[in-house]
């Protein structure tokens, strides 16, 4: 039985995620800031067959941190699977014009999610896996969504590197890039053909922890596309709009 710790987990591809371990019977831990949410979705992923118990924790709140993961610890008694699957989509133009908002946004998407890796590779153990959801937009700035891409920019490296760190002691370090996600974050988007389904993206999470890889685009044929992007040359980037 797989021993899962889910944070942000109420977010729809972490609870889409979520339902893919529950229907292989897994402990789940999970981790969300809305009391009410996380109660509701731990009842459904019982009926379908999970051990479940939950820690509410605003990500922010990096001195909690090391509460919940003790908490976790001793629910599961140890843990076979960290999913770090919590953030926002921030307005760009707000936070254009404020640094206090820029500086909020940067911390939820980027400065926690980094915190809380660096406490889970102290306590994972062989052969863990640690994954971490960061996007195809921090593979370049764009105009459109630089603030929010500077922070997934700022994981991917983090996670990378740590990769790199803990190679040879059991742990992978696994890099998620989703690309456009019909989730209720992405509501007011005009919706096409490269869109995805929560149910989608953790159908490939999950094939991605198994499979023991280090980055994983979702879909897949994101992989491509993001090739072709970043290697736009910059005269010709800054003149064109994504």
């Amino acid at each position: 039985m797989q021993r899962i710790l889910i944070i942000g987990a109420t977010s729809a591809i972490a609870e889409a995620t979520a339902r893919e371990f529950a229907q292989r019977g897994a402990r789940l831990f999970l981790v969300a800031r809305d009391p009410d949410r996380l109660e509701a979705m731990s009842a459904d992923l019982r009926v379908r067959g999970a051990t479940v118990d939950g820690h509410v924790l605003d990500a922010n709140d990096l001195p909690g941190h090391g509460a919940m993961l003790d908490a976790a610890w001793a629910s599961l008694g140890s843990v076979d699977v960290a999913l770090i699957a919590h953030g926002t989509l921030p307005d760009q133009a707000a936070c254009s014009a404020s640094v206090p908002v820029s500086m909020a946004e940067f911390a939820t998407n980027g400065t926690s999610v980094i915190a809380l890796c660096v406490a889970l590779a102290q306590r994972l153990q062989a052969p863990a896996t640690l994954a971490v959801i960061s996007s195809v937009a921090g593979d370049r700035g764009r105009a459109s969504n630089y603030l929010y891409g500077s922070a997934k920019a700022a994981v991917s490296a983090f996670t990378s590197g740590l990769r790199q760190s803990l190679n040879g002691s059991g742990v992978n370090v696994l890099t998620i890039k989703p690309g456009f996600v019909d989730t209720p974050m992405t509501a007011a988007f005009k919706k096409g053909a490269l869109w995805a389904t929560p149910a989608q993206v953790a159908a490939g999470i999950v094939r991605a922890i198994e499979k023991r890889r280090a980055v994983a685009y979702l879909p897949w044929f994101w992989w491509g596309i993001m090739r072709v992007i970043t290697h736009i040359p910059e005269f010709v980037f800054r003149r064109i709009t994504l």
